[in-house]
């Protein structure tokens, strides 16, 4: 399906400003699932990536990486460890690796201004049905202060989240990996799309919207390239059996409920599948 993806080109909006990241020359892309706190699967993949990390791949997290799991700040200091070791290597720049936001990332960025929502305590219980109560609970919140905060107004809200966001920022780097997070990365060549969780294929990519971390049910259509680009890569589709066709891939292994976390290199240019880990 040839679709327009009509988005500004990234050179020419400040970081804060891009929705979207470029993968610039790359010949192999390195593509983590959804991690959801599981530290020592993450670990293992990280120690498998580092040895077969070579000139011209680029590195790209499909998103949840908090969430249900029962190690969120570790998983969160693994990312940013491997980041440091792999920029540290000659002719590789920290746009090289990049940070999807997931659903989990898009509810604690929500969660940590509950205080503007119409309906903060139903949102709080919807969260929390969710799988973001590990996360509060990793950044020091209660729960059940979150309720009774609810129930007290804005004010208290305001509180309750203003500790949450102090504990996070007190966490060197947290902060700053939560504000780097784009929507969706693709090569500069338009070949590989990457996404969390799914998108539509009858909108152009800058019109996606929510679908982008929670799905789409027309995911299940994509069976013609999207936009142009061989393959759209997603990292989170749970309950889902297998992809529409050889234009999607899906690498989410369960990890967080019992499965493993899943990591794939694909070549930049065809999209086929070099190798897969699994931990």
């Amino acid at each position: 399906m040839q679709q327009s993806r009509r988005v500004a080109p990234q050179s020419t909006a400040s970081p804060a400003e891009n929705k979207f990241s470029v993968l610039r020359r790359a010949t192999r892309v390195w593509a983590v699932a959804a991690i959801h706190g599981e530290v020592e699967r993450l670990a293992a993949i990280h120690d498998a990536l580092e040895a077969r990390f070579a000139e011209g791949d680029r590195i790209v997290y499909l998103g949840n990486y908090v969430g249900h799991g029962a190690a969120i700040t570790a998983t969160v200091d693994e990312l940013l460890r491997l980041r440091r070791e792999i920029i540290a290597r000659p002719r590789v720049f920290s746009s090289d690796i990049v940070y999807l936001r997931g659903s989990q990332e898009e509810m604690w960025h929500k969660l940590l201004q509950l205080q503007f929502a119409v309906n903060p305590g139903e949102v709080l219980e919807w969260m929390l049905g969710q799988g973001v109560e590990a996360t509060i609970r990793a950044y020091g919140g209660d729960p059940a202060r979150g309720r009774g905060a609810m129930r007290e107004g804005a004010v208290a809200i305001g509180r309750w989240t203003g500790a949450l966001r102090q504990a996070m920022t007190a966490q060197p780097g947290h902060r700053e990996l939560m504000s780097a997070l784009r929507r969706a990365a693709y090569t500069d060549e338009e070949r590989l799309l990457f996404v969390h969780a799914g998108l539509d294929p009858r909108r152009a990519l800058d019109e996606q919207g929510d679908a982008l971390w929670w799905g789409h049910l027309a995911w299940s259509k994509l069976k013609a390239p999207y936009g142009g680009f061989r393959c759209v890569v997603r990292g989170y589709g749970p309950g889902e059996d297998g992809d529409p066709g050889p234009h999607a891939l899906t690498l989410d292994g369960g990890c967080g409920f019992g499965g493993p976390l899943v990591a794939a290199c694909l070549d930049a240019a065809t999209g086929q599948v070099i190798e897969r880990l699994e931990a």
